[in-house]
């Protein structure tokens, strides 16, 4: 059993990569992490990130390893470095530089020649972290089935730097062979992939994962439930909210002890350094967008997923002594397979009745029983739970939190379609969701409407907040939302919903190093702040942006060229040679600025300044980019996409494509959002 300050714990991990983000938005994206309900920052440390040239080693910037370590730990965090040496990662080599690929050794093995270049790096990342205290994990190698003395070798080549950590782990999926005894075995869940071929069917071990099954291990930990998907050329999944919160659902039902997410946090991969064709590698990823369609996106804006997974964190913290060595029971009848639509998916854990019944690709029918289940019901029942010494015995709404007070308040869930009754002492209660709590002698209930439930945030501190806004909380518990126009926040105060009292957060003005802190310096600095912030709020939030056409898209090949199995993205230069162009005027803005592109095609890229910022496989999904504060021009390049082009896409973009009879190329909106903070 995990414990943390004293408590029952079940960490929440997050993977986000601090080489893929830049470091003025570390602190935002950690905050916004914490307000999910994460409590462990994973990540990869890339040698193609840190060396690409032998001896030419950068921890600098967005690199600084330590620097980040230190912001994780400063923030409350717990820690786990996946150090590799190869880490994969959708990067070039799995992670390696390119001149310790082209090494004369047999790499991730244990040939003396190959350990002599990993205790190097090794050292090289003990020199930057090491003598700390103990990361909580630190993992080696990623996906090594059959070399379980090597796992071992890599252990202690990472003890001799200076590295050390309370648990040691490695990825055990795919019948991977680990060492006893040396480290923990991590686990994964991903409901579709961009590594299988664009034609083949969605496979098994996809389906498996939208089932409550018995887990591979015990303790069951996981290291790698989806956050979301990266997209290969040739394959461009697209999971929705609900498709990863069911997987993780079903992790914690069949008696997860550790959520582990990849990726929570997207971002952008440095110039050159993405998995691809050319390098040898199976898949062609975008060379710069590495967004993931993860809960943060590769802008830093919160996705749909955030919401769905931040519930699921906040029962974790609320119950975490009832689920924690609390054995799983499967009903007598469960599905005999994978391709089952007619059993419903159940098991009890603790005092929770855990219901599954959402699966992508191939719909599911309302379930008929005692009570009827419609689809995309995922749901946590108390069943048999104690709280402040009043049993519930049975309630058909999810369990989300308990709220502290004079009298305290079980907060539950309600699900659409679904009536709510709770049992409790023999009686059973018929309850209306909404802001009034139903009283129980010594409990109150709060039943959350399924929208409000969507709005429901759980602060670290035990405050329930309501609100469409993208929220974050620093260390202190400070709120900031984060919104274009004043955002609407309620909390919940023991028997009624009130505002809570937000300011809104003043520009920062640049220092002026010669100028010394004087009285006058200070006071025109708040004015210019004051006068700024009045334009800011007199400013439309939303700005249409004029998409203007520079030169037309040439025509396109249904195939660029294929690896093995799998189509090849247009190279550099076929990409600019094919790709429409079009200008789009930049007016003047704030600092937190978000240009947004509803857009139809095959491949985008957009240039801020002349410079490649952020690309995308199209996949019916829209492309948001954070605006440096120096911008000045931006064009965005789209390659159209074939009618016979054998992509795989997500249904809905396929219905787009198949509407079309000749080449899909679309611009059809272009916004500049003006992003605000507001402060508690």
């Amino acid at each position: 059993m995990l414990r943390r300050d004293g408590r029952p714990w079940i960490p929440v991990s997050g993977e986000l990569h601090y080489s893929r983000v830049p470091r003025p938005e570390w602190e935002r994206r950690l905050d916004l992490m914490r307000s999910g309900g994460v409590s462990v920052v994973s990540t990869y440390v890339p040698w193609i990130h840190h060396e690409a040239r032998r001896g030419a080693v950068r921890f600098g910037g967005n690199l600084d390893l330590a620097a980040f370590v230190d912001l994780c730990r400063a923030g409350g965090f717990e820690v786990v470095l996946r150090i590799g040496p190869w880490v994969h990662g959708e990067l070039r080599n799995g992670g390696f530089p390119d001149w310790v690929q082209a090494a004369p050794v047999r790499h991730r093995t244990d040939d003396p020649a190959y350990l002599d270049l990993v205790a190097e790096w090794f050292g090289r990342i003990g020199g930057q972290v090491g003598g700390r205290e103990d990361f909580l994990a630190i993992q080696v190698e990623n996906e090594l089935l059959d070399q379980p003395g090597h796992l071992v070798t890599l252990k202690r080549l990472a003890i001799g730097c200076g590295l050390t950590a309370r648990l040691w782990t490695a990825t055990a999926w795919d019948g991977a062979q680990l060492p006893a005894g040396e480290v923990l075995p991590v686990h994964s869940g991903y409901g579709d992939g961009f590594w299988i071929d664009a034609g083949a069917p969605w496979p098994g071990e996809f389906r498996e994962q939208y089932f409550i099954r018995p887990p591979a291990s015990d303790p069951f930990v996981t290291c790698e439930l989806a956050g979301g998907m990266a997209t290969a050329y040739h394959r461009r999944p697209r999971p929705s909210a609900l498709d990863i919160a069911a997987i993780a659902h079903n992790a914690i039902a069949a008696g997860s002890v550790w959520q582990g997410y990849y990726m929570y946090a997207g971002g952008t991969n440095p110039p050159g350094t993405q998995e691809s064709h050319a390098s040898g590698c199976p898949n062609d990823v975008p060379p710069l967008g590495y967004d993931f369609h993860a809960p943060i996106g590769e802008a830093g804006l919160l996705g749909p997923t955030h919401a769905e997974l931040r519930r699921q964190h906040a029962f974790l913290t609320a119950f975490a002594e009832h689920l924690i060595g609390a054995a799983t029971t499967w009903p007598a009848e469960v599905p005999p397979d994978v391709t089952d639509t007619g059993v419903l998916r159940e098991a009890t854990r603790g005092p929770f009745r855990f219901i599954s019944w959402h699966q992508p690709h191939v719909p599911l029918e309302t379930h008929h029983g005692t009570v009827d289940i419609p689809p995309g019901t995922l749901a946590r029942w108390p069943l048999g739970l104690e709280v402040g010494g009043v049993r519930i015995d049975r309630a058909t709404a999810t369990a989300l939190t308990v709220l502290p007070g004079p009298v305290p308040t079980l907060v539950l869930c309600a699900h659409a379609g679904i009536p709510v009754e709770l049992e409790t002492l023999g009686e059973t209660h018929r309850i209306e969701p909404g802001r009034t709590p139903h009283r129980l002698p010594g409990l109150d209930v709060l039943t959350l409407t399924p929208e409000d439930t969507g709005r429901a945030w759980v602060h670290s501190d035990g405050r329930l907040l309501l609100s469409a806004a993208d929220l974050s909380w620093d260390a202190t518990g400070r709120i900031t939302a984060h919104a274009a126009a004043e955002p609407e926040v309620l909390i919940y105060n023991f028997d009624n919903v009130e505002p809570l009292r937000l300011t809104p957060v003043q520009p920062e003005t640049p220092a002026t190093p010669d100028a010394p802190p004087t009285a006058r310096t200070a006071e025109a600095a708040e004015s210019r702040a004051a006068a700024e912030s009045e334009a800011e709020a007199d400013a439309e939030a939303v700005i249409e942006i004029e998409v203007i056409p520079m030169r037309p898209p040439g025509p396109v090949p249904a195939i660029y060229g294929v690896h093995g199995t799998r189509q090849s993205a247009p190279a550099p230069a076929e990409f600019d040679a094919r790709a429409a162009v079009y200008r789009l005027p930049l007016p003047p803005r704030p600092t937190d600025a978000i240009l947004h592109i509803d857009w139809a095609g095959d491949v985008a890229e957009l240039r801020i300044d002349g410079h490649p910022t952020t690309d995308r496989f199209w996949d019916g999904s829209r492309l948001s980019a954070r605006l440096p504060e120096a911008a000045r021009t931006a064009t965005l390049h789209v390659l159209p996409l074939a009618p016979d082009n054998p992509v795989h896409l997500p249904a809905d973009a396929q219905r787009r494509r198949s509407g079309v009879s000749g080449p899909l190329l679309a611009v059809d909106r272009v916004t500049l959002e003006r992003r605000r903070a507001w402060r508690e």
